[in-house]
């Protein structure tokens, strides 16, 4: 990779601006491979030198990926228009100043969300043409009906008449209220509707999978964690639905069940 300026390499991987990272170099608090560089425009390798800021080392990758385990009460957006963002959730080590939410879940839905500022991840990451399949697990007012099987596959009607392309859905063996869905699209509140158009009602819905992008057991609701690249591109293997039913059924059943 060719050399690049010193300044544009902190400031691409963090929220710190240009003339905040001349002030802190003309200090003496950046360091590149172990020796202090007060003059910000130094070329640098992206690659092979190690840079520090203020003792903290800034990490080579160009992009930041965060999968955050979002509670119910944040809003999937940069902007508090409508309450706290969930971009208020994360530390500031893991926040860019163009980091944004790759997709969303509404205000009161729980589980994985991924924060990126890569643009061209988010772009290939939501483009219909890849159908990225979704899963979530719900918990429902009322028992889960054998017939959803081949309601949901057939393509569910909404109340506003869109067409919902096939879905699958399969009940949780420990509790007749629980079921895992898997949706091939986002339309507004679509696993709610789609409930409620077999005359069932969601009371919690939480996403657990996104691609081959999984919600890890031990990251705790209100947590975030960082993730490579190589990592993120698990994002189009997705799992099988049946075998990831079987797997991971007990894990996220009995976090529904405590709610």
């Amino acid at each position: 990779m060719p050399l690049i300026r010193l300044d544009r390499f902190i400031s691409e991987r963090g929220e710190l601006t240009r003339s905040r990272i001349k002030e802190l170099a003309a200090k003496g608090q950046i360091r590149v491979n172990g020796a202090v560089v007060r003059k910000s425009d130094t070329k640098i390798d992206p690659d092979s030198d190690i840079v520090e800021v203020q003792g903290s080392r800034i990490a080579a990758q160009r992009y930041k990926y965060v999968l955050l385990n979002k509670p119910a009460g944040y809003v999937s957006s940069t902007e508090e228009n409508d309450g706290p963002t969930v971009m208020e959730l994360l530390p500031p080590e893991q926040r860019t100043k163009n980091m944004f939410p790759a997709g969303r879940l509404d205000k009161d839905s729980l589980g994985a969300l991924l924060l990126t500022d890569d643009g061209e991840l988010a772009h290939r990451m939501l483009s219909p043409r890849n159908h990225i399949p979704k899963i979530y697990i719900v918990k429902l007012a009322d028992s889960f009906q054998s017939k959803y099987v081949d309601l949901f596959a057939e393509g569910i009607t909404l109340s506003d008449g869109y067409q919902c392309l096939p879905a699958k859905v399969k009940n949780v063996e420990s509790s007749e209220k629980l079921a895992f869905i898997e949706l091939c699209e986002g339309k507004y509140h679509q696993v709610k509707r789609m409930f409620a158009a077999v005359e069932n009602h969601v009371e919690v819905l939480m996403r657990v999978s996104v691609g081959g992008l999984i919600l890890p057991e031990k990251l705790a609701q209100g947590q975030s964690m960082e993730l490579l690249h190589k990592d993120v591109e698990n994002l189009f293997t997705p799992p099988d639905f049946d075998a990831f039913c079987r797997e991971f059924s007990g894990v996220f059943s009995a976090f529904l069940i405590k709610i």
